[in-house]
């Protein structure tokens, strides 16, 4: 069988579509001549047989004549015919079996099998097309019945085949553009880290402290908002938001920032407006628009006394309850100016203590709940690029 060859304009699934409505509405062929396709014809009786050939040929076709079944297998594999019009009743191997061998082989499966046949019983006919078979003539037939049949059947078998090719380029076409999109994904996800890592960097030029501080307080609130169950995009939220807290002290004055004795009552008022100040330039950052609430409430406490807005309980985004908790365990266990780290059972008992007045108890449950040595390993990761 010639290989059916798509025309230049059919280069996109819509065309390909558009063709095949067309061809399908107006019962033309979509590939090339339906006359110069190879049909093979399988009757043990010879006048059957030069009936069938002369008939067939008149009308253009190229016949290959067997009286057999196993020699029309073998001819059929090296060859692959358009149709095959198939007797029952042969010697050696009958119509249902070659049908059935056919339908297993591969490259043989899509070829249409017409049974010819003087068996008219209904369960004969039941048996051919279980067997594989499209159609079902009965002999004595008619010619022109013949031909019609052999014409629809070939038409039909072009068009699933042209269908079968618009799915191939279908798919190459969803797995090309799945590709793209994977990488335009990698790109955006690039992009975003660059981001952070910039927005860090601009931070740790201001406060020199915050970058190690920064890291692992993001990494004490990942393993908090895991042991809580929450999904992996708050995960990825709660560990953006808690990576730049501060960045809000970027817009504080250095004689307040760093100043090394006690901040008055004024400059205290003006340290407290970092959290107003980064969310303020993070929330403009739409893949930040989320995490930013955790740099506006990150003061907050559950019972109401924290800053700016006073949020009690759950009103604080449970971003900034986890924050909380990760950034008191920190600021315990790390060296300031005026104390040396404190071991970490103080500040486990410490916030325990503080549950329920400035922790959430839930956070708190899921603090106690991860062991010391837990802790101690993320404490002890070096610093690296989060995400």
């Amino acid at each position: 069988m010639q290989p059916v060859t798509m025309p230049h304009s059919l280069n996109t699934p819509n065309a390909d579509l558009e063709t095949l409505e067309r061809h399908m509405k107006d019962g033309s062929s979509p590939g090339p001549s339906l006359e110069c396709q190879e049909i093979m014809v399988v009757d043990d009786n010879p006048a059957n047989l030069k009936l069938l050939e002369g008939m067939l040929a008149e009308q253009g076709y190229r016949v290959g004549s067997f009286p057999s079944g196993k020699l029309a297998l073998a001819a059929a594999s090296q060859k692959p015919p358009g149709l095959i019009l198939l007797d029952i009743n042969m010697p050696g191997m009958d119509g249902y079996e070659v049908c059935e061998r056919l339908k297993a082989d591969t490259k043989l499966g899509g070829v249409p099998v017409i049974f010819l046949s003087a068996l008219s019983d209904v369960e004969d006919k039941i048996k051919a097309f279980r067997s594989g078979g499209v159609d079902y003539i009965c002999k004595p037939f008619q010619v022109e019945e013949v031909r019609a049949r052999v014409q629809t059947h070939l038409k039909l078998n072009q068009l699933q085949k042209m269908l079968q090719q618009h799915n191939e380029r279908l798919e190459d076409l969803v797995d090309q553009r799945t590709a793209e999109l994977q990488a335009a994904l990698k790109q955006i996800q690039t992009t975003y880290e660059e981001t952070l890592a910039a927005l860090g960097a601009a931070l740790d030029l201001r406060d020199n402290e915050t970058a190690g501080h920064s890291q692992r307080v993001t990494r004490y609130s990942i393993a908090l908002a895991n042991a809580l169950g929450c999904t992996q995009e708050e995960v990825k939220q709660i560990a953006m938001g808690a990576f730049l807290h501060d960045f809000g002290k970027i817009g504080i004055p250095d004689s307040i920032l760093l100043k090394g004795g006690k901040l008055t009552p004024e400059e205290t008022k003006i340290m407290r407006e970092h959290v107003r100040i980064g969310y303020e330039m993070v929330s403009k950052i739409s893949f930040l628009s989320i995490a930013a609430e955790i740099l506006l409430t990150h003061q907050e406490c559950y019972n109401g006394n924290g800053y700016p807005q006073g949020l009690v309980g759950r009103d604080i985004p449970i971003g900034a309850r986890i924050f909380a908790v990760s950034d008191t365990l920190d600021a315990m266990t790390s060296d300031r100016p005026y104390r040396a780290a404190l071991p970490f059972k103080t500040a486990r008992e410490e916030i325990v203590r503080c549950s329920g007045s400035q922790f959430d108890p839930l956070v708190v449950e899921a603090f106690v709940s991860i062991p010391e040595q837990v802790w101690a390993e993320i404490r002890n990761q070096s610093p690296s690029r989060i995400f």
